[in-house]
């Protein structure tokens, strides 16, 4: 009896170890602080290496017992992947258009060298002193653009208003950027329902808000939420080597081929020497798919000594971001004097995960067999940040050593045996359990010792 329960109890730690066995490599993962609770993890090309599924799928976060803890992959464009700048916003009470003749502002505008605003002085006093009030907002001081506008509200002030957000370059010519948008920050019975941002995403010198209402509006500040200039974006390049040479309608062709699923959006060319090319760039997962267009034609160059080349610019991939594994460059004009090699270059992805179960946790990836499980990750990074600001980011935690698992093994698909020893585990698992059912049955029938006679 005690040996059945013991397979029994045995067999929960084999599925376990199967389903660690199921990926290629781990990682494990340093954690700053042990109770943060949500985590973000930076992949980097030896975890893209290991991965299998173009979808990603098959990258999972695991306790010190191998079961997975809830996680998700987050693209570099999502908020939490890079810390968001905020910056203190000037802004002006000014007088509000009356109709489409009246789109200029009657303004004297004192500023300093830089041409940012110090003040505002009205031409004239507004007819009866009763015009309605717009808000005018000074962003020339970040000619990269502004995200968003965030206002913050007074504690426990009800606010619900309407505006036309208008843009403008010079305070005279004024464009129309959202007919109609909600403010309002509305707390009852212990909830709370906030809209405070005014979305813009491109670069404007100056922002209007227009009343479309008689609403009462007031706030205590404005911030600028400031995205990371293109120049300040972390970039990572996998090199290719050539793999052969090819030919696409009697034109020069070279192949590649990516030895991971990098979310690649940029490409550029390397020469060995002076070149001036014209390339189309192509991809393809499969070695049988058609070959889909990725960039160009355009012209990649190179002239000049090492050290002081002029070289062109990377070209953007189209469909970004592109996992392909396949990849194919045709000289349209111009002949390469030898064959060149191919960089991709993508932009780290992040894995957010919560810290469930026992610690430590490991990175997990590569597998035919295995899919990561969903989990509502983006909605629970919605409600934190809704609920401690647009600032809260996962803690930051760090990739470790690299430890092997299953290996190339892992990538392989199932086959018969394979598929056949797993059911032969759960398998195992079932009859255990019912033959320790058998033998309980088996000692509640038993008739008891008959009565002492005294």
């Amino acid at each position: 009896m005690r040996r059945w329960v013991g397979l029994i109890a045995l067999l929960p730690a084999l599925a376990v170890a199967q389903v660690r066995t199921d990926y290629a490599r781990e990682w494990s993962i340093a954690l700053p602080d042990a109770d943060a609770g949500a985590y973000r993890v930076e992949l980097d090309g030896n975890v893209y290496r290991a991965i299998a599924s173009p979808s990603l799928r098959d990258i999972d976060v695991v306790d010190a017992k191998g079961n997975a803890v809830a996680a998700d992959v987050f693209g570099p464009d999502a908020p939490l992947a890079s810390p968001p700048r905020f910056a203190a916003v000037p802004w002006f009470v000014v007088r509000a258009p009356r109709g489409e003749d009246d789109g200029g502002l009657a303004l004297i505008a004192r500023r300093d060298t830089t041409g940012r605003i110090l003040s505002l002085e009205a031409q004239a006093s507004p007819p009866n002193g009763a015009a309605p009030r717009a808000f005018l907002f000074d962003l020339s001081r970040w000619p990269d653009g502004v995200e968003a506008l965030i206002f913050d509200f007074a504690m426990n002030a009800d606010v619900q208003a309407a505006f036309r957000v208008e843009t403008s370059d010079d305070l005279q010519v004024w464009r129309t950027l959202h007919p109609r948008l909600q403010l309002l920050d509305l707390q009852q019975a212990g909830s709370r329902l906030a809209k405070n941002d005014v979305p813009l995403g491109m670069a404007v010198k100056y922002v209007r808000l227009v009343p479309l209402g008689d609403d009462a509006f007031a706030f205590d500040a404005v911030r600028a939420r400031i995205g990371m200039p293109e120049s300040e974006q972390t970039w990572a390049w996998e090199t290719l080597p050539q793999a052969r040479d090819g030919r696409d309608h009697g034109k020069v062709a070279y192949e590649f081929e990516s030895p991971g699923r990098f979310p690649v959006e940029r490409a550029d060319v390397i020469a060995g020497g002076n070149a001036a090319v014209e390339w189309r760039l192509e991809s393809r997962d499969d070695d049988d798919a058609p070959w889909t267009w990725r960039a160009g034609p355009w012209v990649a160059f190179r002239v000049g000594a090492r050290d002081g080349a002029t070289a062109s610019a990377p070209a953007s991939i189209g469909g970004a971001p592109v996992r392909d594994r396949h990849w194919r460059l045709v000289a349209q004009t111009g002949t390469p004097s030898a064959p060149p090699a191919l960089k991709l270059g993508y932009r780290p992805e992040v894995v957010v995960f919560l810290a469930q179960g026992t610690p430590p946790y490991s990175l997990v990836a590569g597998s035919a067999r295995a899919a990561r499980g969903d989990a509502p990750l983006p909605s629970l990074v919605d409600a934190m940040r809704a609920s401690k600001g647009e600032s809260w980011q996962p803690m930051r935690a760090t990739l470790g050593e690299a430890k092997e698992l299953a290996g190339d093994a892992a990538l392989e698909r199932p086959t018969t045996p394979e598929d056949w020893k797993q059911w032969l585990l759960w398998a195992l698992l079932v009859v255990g359990a019912a033959v320790v059912a058998g033998f309980a049955i088996v000692l509640l029938r038993r008739p008891g010792p008959p009565p002492s006679r005294e």
